[in-house]
C-alpha cells in the first residue's frame, strides 16, 4: 500500500475540513450517548424483557438501537471519506480526543504530524512508534526536510 507523505503546509490545509468534521463526530457521539442512556434506563426498568419483541417498551429500545446503529454508520462514511481516504489516520483514543495524525517522511523515515483539537496549526511530530506522548515541536529546518521523498513512492510502513 503506498501512503501520501503530508508537508506541513498540506496538512494545515485540511485543519478547518477536520476541524468541522470532529465538531459533527462528536455532536454525533453526544446523540448516540443519548440513546444509549435511555436504552440503560429501560434496561434498568425492565431488565432483558425489553430486548423481547412482545415487550411493551420494545419498540422504543428498538428505535434507539438503530439510531445508535446509524449514527455509527454516518460517522464511520464521514472519517473515511474525510481522513482515512487521504490518508489521515486517527491514533488510539483519537475520535474522542480530537487527535490526527498526517504521516510524512523526516529523513527517509515515515513519522506523522500531530494534530489536536484547539491546536491553531499542525505543530508537532512523533515517531511512528511514539504516539501523543513522544510529541516533538516541528521545527523550522525539519519542516523543511517533511513530505514526500525524492522518487518513487515508497510503501507505508516502518522502515
Amino acid at each position: 500500500m503506498h501512503r501520501h507523505a503530508f508537508t506541513v503546509g498540506e496538512a494545515n490545509a485540511l485543519l478547518p475540513l477536520a476541524r468541522a468534521t470532529l465538531r459533527r463526530v462528536r455532536a454525533a457521539a453526544e446523540a448516540a450517548r443519548r440513546r444509549a442512556d435511555r436504552i440503560a434506563v429501560l434496561g434498568v426498568l425492565w431488565g432483558e424483557d425489553v430486548r423481547r419483541t412482545a415487550h411493551a417498551d420494545h419498540p422504543e429500545y428498538r428505535a434507539h438501537r438503530s439510531a445508535i446503529d446509524r449514527i455509527r454508520r454516518r460517522v464511520e462514511r464521514l472519517v473515511e471519506e474525510r481522513f482515512t481516504a487521504r490518508g489521515v489516520r486517527f491514533p488510539p483514543g483519537g475520535i474522542e480526543h480530537g487527535l490526527l495524525d498526517f504521516p510524512t517522511t523526516l529523513d527517509g523515515r515515515w513519522v506523522y504530524l500531530c494534530w489536536r483539537m484547539g491546536e491553531e496549526r499542525v505543530g508537532y511530530w512523533h515517531e511512528a512508534d511514539a504516539g501523543f506522548a513522544g510529541r516533538r515541536a516541528i521545527t523550522d529546518d525539519e519542516a523543511a526536510r517533511m513530505g514526500p521523498p525524492p522518487g518513487p513512492a515508497k510503501p507505508w510502513g516502518p522502515h
